[in-house]
């Protein structure tokens, strides 16, 4: 009698020591559920704040905003969600290894009590720090376990606002006008007399708009550039572009691997709001979109080719969401780019390939597909 081919097993991590430790581990309770487990096993791996890796149960329902004493309760991953785990750095086994063994139920132990069985591939849902920017890329590297999404340069340079900009200048992308403040420097005149006001102060390397600040009278200026560097000693203050907020969906092709653009959506937000802020994304019902985005044929061309070529500047794999201005002149601009976008029910990424015929489940098992055919490495 032949065995039962064993199924792919796929470790989902989240959570994580970012800002968007929440939302992280948000969109891994929608990955959990969409994945077949008929065709897949799978490893939920929350990461705590500290950084200490945790074999936790993956129920989504606890990986959701819920409501809590008259305001959202955000999902956080803890030293008591489950048995610390450690993935050692070796490329000649991609075994997950039981910090302190006890009464450990999940998976069968493969190499003795302390060791659980190989992980076939990684969807790394991390967003930020320590997750969005290379860093865990290179330890997944090191151990020789695909995963899902941009490589270790990719993941760095989209991460870092400055180096995207400069990456598709580069390229021919237009981007609007901006300054790089690093530890220590403050705007020059001559720079504020270039952007003119307002001007957004922003993190240069963050997500889902934490620490950023629109600021109409440089008298604010100093407190922006302090809030912004609470999370990044690098500072970004961009001039403002009045116009419309665009994203566009972008995937590695199943089979050549060249991008393939979603279609886009446009977003609105309400007056209560001064831009797309954190709150405005995930915790109020402050948005509204337009999928798929009311543009002329020639400007939705654009953008999808400018967000493809955007993928293939930052030498992007698996997936990415770039996000563009559409200026009153209708001049379109690279905002920036996530290489591993929200994956939330309301985000934005899995929404705009569903209106392209792509649903959430067929999403992301392609993207762990196109994760384990590319594997690791310079293949």
């Amino acid at each position: 009698m032949s065995e039962t081919p064993r199924k792919t097993r796929v470790a989902v991590i989240f959570g994580g020591r970012s800002t968007e430790h929440a939302i992280s581990a948000v969109s891994a309770g929608s990955i959990l559920a969409a994945l077949d487990p008929a065709e897949y096993e799978l490893v939920p791996i929350g990461i705590t704040r500290e950084g200490r890796w945790v074999l936790t149960s993956g129920d989504p329902s606890q990986l959701s905003i819920g409501a809590g004493d008259g305001r959202a309760r955000l999902p956080e991953i803890t030293a008591e969600s489950g048995e610390q785990i450690i993935l050692p750095g070796d490329p000649t086994g991609s075994d997950l290894v039981l910090a302190a063994p006890a009464g450990l139920t999940t998976l069968e132990p493969s190499h003795g009590s302390t060791a659980l069985a190989d992980i076939d591939v990684v969807f790394p849902a991390l967003h930020g720090a320590y997750g969005e920017d290379g860093t865990i890329q290179g330890l997944l590297e090191m151990a020789g376990i695909p995963y899902v999404g941009a490589n270790v340069f990719a993941s760095a340079a989209a991460m870092d606002k400055e180096f995207t900009k400069k990456l598709a200048t580069v390229e021919g992308i237009p981007v609007g006008p901006y300054a790089v403040l690093r530890a220590g420097q403050s705007l020059a005149e001559e720079d504020k007399e270039r952007l003119g006001l307002p001007v957004f102060v922003k993190p240069s390397r963050a997500g889902s708009s934490f620490g950023i600040t629109r600021v109409n009278d440089w008298a604010d200026l100093d407190a922006a550039i302090a809030t912004a560097r609470a999370i990044d000693p690098k500072v970004l203050v961009e001039a403002a572009i009045f116009g419309r907020e665009v994203e566009c969906g972008v995937l590695e092709g199943e089979f050549d691997g060249a991008p393939e653009a979603s279609a886009l959506a446009e977003v609105h937000v309400s007056q209560d709001h001064v831009f797309y802020d954190f709150e405005a994304k995930y915790l109020e019902d402050a948005t509204t979109f337009d999928i798929p985005a009311d543009l002329p044929p020639h400007v939705t061309a654009r953008i999808q080719e400018l967000a493809k070529r955007t993928f293939t500047a930052l030498d992007c794999a698996g997936l990415a969401r770039v996000d563009f201005f559409v200026a009153t002149d209708g001049e379109v601009y690279l905002n920036e780019i996530n290489t591993m976008p929200g994956f939330t029910p309301t985000s934005m990424f899995p929404r705009m390939w569903a209106a392209s015929g792509v649903d959430y489940p067929k999403l992301v098992t392609r993207l762990v597909r196109t994760a384990l055919r590319r594997g690791t490495g310079l293949h």
